[in-house]
């Protein structure tokens, strides 16, 4: 029976209780650095003929854990034991697959602030950042438990012509989850139960900068009764080990969430027919994001201020909903500016094992020299207010990076940088800072701030993206009331966590009885 459902609440890290229950995970989560994990095929433990590390980018030396690399033939075989799987696992009642989500979401409860402190050494999030994912991953396991149960029972669609008649949700069969780094526990999770929710089998192929985490989650999902051979563990290269289950016809459904170069390619070789195959592959590609906040004259400019620098600068700017473009009504543009330089000024950069850091380093030596680039390029294209500098002695620290002046369609307004760069453009009127939010291939998240009841209700109406926010910041989507996903290159709009989510890994069927 479906139970009541509440979002996980954050941990407040002034309570001096939390802040030493999070130290002391960090502790114990730093003895544990450096170990080997297995692939688990079929729930059976296996190693490879190479492996791979996973790196602390504030420390990027540091070895968070080893890894065996599973190549196209591993892959292969991992998807031919998760179809096996399936014939069992799509007849388990749903109540008990509801129940061993549940229990799990339970264990993560019970070590929320270790699971947190995973993701500070391997993907570099922050004490606040790190315990948001963790939270949002507890919503994730007890809100598809719900809708597995909601959806779970055959529903009566009424008699007409004679007939009665039934609708059911079946299983999909083998789904292949391929996850992102920057929420390397939420967004993993997610996609994986909501596939075993719906009663498929999976092969989860992690990011190869955050396996660790995904390691962890389906050592606990075995510890809360789930079969060993429901979720396949496959670390390995996208392009080989990720290439092999998208392409096999054994694969059903491919859940992918990262970039849009990456999902592009996923979605036309789902497209291509392999030898032996029986159906449509179906898509997931949530990809990136241009993500813009409005700030028109009549805003609150302290909140307009804190909302920019919040979604620009949390998580490094790592988010597919960060705001990497504030478009500013031309009369406030410089008080504008000045508030959010002071906002900036208060960021500090630096390792996130210290709670006062909420800047850490991004996740790679790419995506470094990558978003540095970028640097150079808005430094031509206009005005540097803030940051614009790098620090890879420890770890691969930037600076959040403020430039000014930028014209609409320069190359930091129109393409994704995944780093703390935001680039301030100069609106003539509301409809001109309208024209440029929506200027754009992506369409994921944006925000308006503005007093005036009529120009935010035309932005409502007008700003073309999945997730809009009225007077907050962008970033912070919330399990139920704000199912997420976008528009455009920002991918299939599956809105994670809200009611349409589970149907997505199911396929439905009606049953017309003729009653004599």
């Amino acid at each position: 029976m479906s139970q009541s459902f509440h979002n996980e609440p954050f941990s407040d890290f002034s309570d001096p209780n939390h802040r030493e229950a999070f130290q002391s995970a960090l502790r114990k989560v730093r003895s544990k650095l450096e170990a080997e994990h297995p692939l688990i095929i079929g729930g059976k433990e296996v190693n490879a003929s190479e492996t791979f590390r996973s790196y602390n980018p504030s420390r990027k030396d540091e070895i968070v854990g080893v890894f065996q690399k599973a190549g196209a033939e591993l892959a292969e075989d991992a998807v031919e034991k998760a179809h096996e799987t399936f014939g069992r696992w799509r007849r388990e009642p749903v109540s008990e697959r509801a129940a061993i989500l549940r229990r799990t979401a339970a264990l993560l409860r019970e070590r929320k602030h270790e699971f947190s402190a995973w993701m500070v050494y391997e993907v570099g999030k922050s004490w606040a950042e790190a315990d948001g994912d963790t939270a949002e991953a507890i919503d994730f396991l007890e809100f598809y438990a719900n809708e597995a149960e909601r959806i779970g029972e055959p529903k009566f669609l009424g008699h007409v012509g004679g007939d009665d008649n039934v609708q059911s949700y079946l299983p999909l069969g083998v789904v292949a989850v391929i996850p992102p780094w920057n929420f390397p526990l939420a967004i993993m999770a997610g996609m994986t139960v909501a596939s075993v929710a719906a009663g498929n089998t999976v092969v989860l192929k992690p990011s190869s900068d955050a396996p660790t985490v995904a390691a962890h989650f389906v050592a606990l999902l075995h510890e809360a009764g789930l079969p060993r051979d429901v979720v396949s563990f496959l670390p390995g290269s996208g392009s080989i080990a990720g290439e092999a289950i998208v392409r096999h016809h054994l694969t059903r459904m491919i859940a992918f969430t990262g970039s849009r170069e990456v999902g592009l390619g996923i979605n036309e070789a789902a497209a291509r027919m392999a030898p032996g195959q029986r159906w449509i592959k179906r898509i997931i590609a949530e990809m990136g994001g241009k993500d813009g906040i409005v700030v028109d004259a009549s805003a609150d400019l302290d909140a307009a201020a804190k909302g920019v620098a919040a979604s620009a600068f949390g998580y490094q700017g790592q988010k597919c909903s960060a705001c990497s473009r504030a478009i500013v009504h031309k009369e406030v543009y410089d008080e504008f500016v000045e508030k959010l330089l002071a906002e900036v000024a208060k960021i500090r950069v630096g390792d996130p094992e210290d709670p006062d850091n909420s800047v850490a380093g991004v996740i790679n030596r790419s995506a470094y020299d990558k978003i540095l680039s970028y640097v150079e390029s808005g430094k031509v294209d206009g005005t540097l207010l803030a940051g614009g500098e790098g620090d890879d002695e420890l770890g691969y620290f930037i600076a959040p990076t403020v430039i000014g002046d930028i014209d609409a369609r320069a190359k930091i307004a129109q393409e994704e940088i995944f780093g703390p760069v935001l680039a301030v453009i100069k609106a003539d009127d509301f409809d001109h800072a309208l024209e440029i939010a929506n200027d754009t291939e992506f369409g994921l998240t944006g925000a308006i701030f503005a007093k005036d009841e009529e120009l935010l209700a035309r932005g409502a109406e007008e700003f073309f993206v999945g997730n809009l926010y009225l007077n907050r910041k962008c970033t912070g989507a919330l399990v139920q009331c704000q199912p997420f996903g976008g528009f455009n290159m920002s991918g299939t709009d599956s809105k994670a966590g809200g009611q349409d989510y589970l149907l997505l890994f199911s396929q439905a069927k009606v049953v017309a009885t003729r009653v004599e």
